[in-house]
């Protein structure tokens, strides 16, 4: 034993500064990774509450119906874009005519720039002739809407010329909520509304569905669980009207039954392409 401590005293003096140098180095890793560890968690908390801070659940939060839809139209008149419950499923909405706003709006959504259509949504049925050419009885318009119905129209030059430039038509809705109707007549124009989650993926029935656009997104409102099951998740039935006396369904959704049903009642004729190979 003794052999071994004269040993060690006699080494050079080198050695203890390398030992004492992996020491100190050793303690300041482990610092560092501790401090780190914790500073990510601050930054994830901070997150988190900065993300909880933009939603606002529905007749709750202390809010009234006035006070949120105020909230709501503030934003979107600052050209922000928010999410917001509709009669089927969650949206996003921008100002259509505000053409930024509408280009981030796609932009959270990840949206191929191939994909451009994207439907806007007025607060009357009066609205409506300002936006699209009205080819078919205004009592199709009554009997259909508000409801989860998208109607395809020719668009008219009072709608931004930047939004969906690429078409001739415009997708309009009324969608059968008192909520979204306040706020696109507050607004004073139309809304750009598409659903509420990336491209190509499944629409989304509660605002956990579509946390990964919380972050981009200016305003959240929550109005709960809007359905149980996959086929509420279909969205608003799409039919083009934009050719007189006929029509087209474009996208079953949740009410293509109930939609044919009421353009057959007031004669109506379907439209189909045929198309033919040579």
């Amino acid at each position: 034993i003794l052999h071994c401590i004269a040993s060690f005293l006699l080494l050079p003096l080198r050695c203890y500064h390398a030992c004492f140098y992996i020491c100190i180095k050793s303690c300041a890793v482990v610092s560092k990774r501790k401090y780190a560890n914790k500073y990510s968690e601050i930054l994830k908390m901070y997150s988190v509450r900065r993300e909880m801070g933009k939603i606002i659940k529905y007749l709750t939060n202390g809010y009234s119906f006035e006070e949120t839809v105020s909230l709501a139209t503030s934003a979107l008149k600052s050209g922000k874009v928010i999410a917001l419950p509709t009669d089927t499923i969650y949206g996003v909405a921008a100002l259509a005519q505000n053409t930024e706003a509408v280009n981030a709006m796609c932009k959270i959504k990840r949206r191929d720039s191939g994909k451009k259509f994207v439907a806007i949504c007025v607060g009357s049925i009066d609205d409506i002739p300002k936006w699209g050419k009205v080819v078919f009885p205004t009592s199709v318009l009554t009997d259909l809407l508000p409801g989860p119905v998208t109607l395809i129209m020719e668009r008219k030059s009072a709608l931004n010329p930047n939004f969906n430039p690429h078409t001739s038509t415009i997708g309009i809705r009324i969608p059968n909520s008192k909520f979204i109707q306040s706020v696109a007549s507050a607004c004073g124009e139309p809304l750009a509304l598409t659903s509420a989650n990336i491209s190509s993926t499944r629409s989304t029935l509660s605002i956990e569905e579509f946390k990964e656009l919380w972050p981009d997104l200016d305003l959240i409102i929550d109005g709960g669980v809007l359905g149980q099951c996959d086929p509420n998740r279909l969205g608003s039935t799409v039919v083009d009207l934009s050719k007189q006396g006929f029509y087209t369904i474009v996208r079953n959704g949740c009410s293509r039954e109930n939609t044919e049903k009421i353009l057959l009642k007031h004669g109506l004729k379907e439209f189909r392409c045929r198309i033919i190979c040579e």
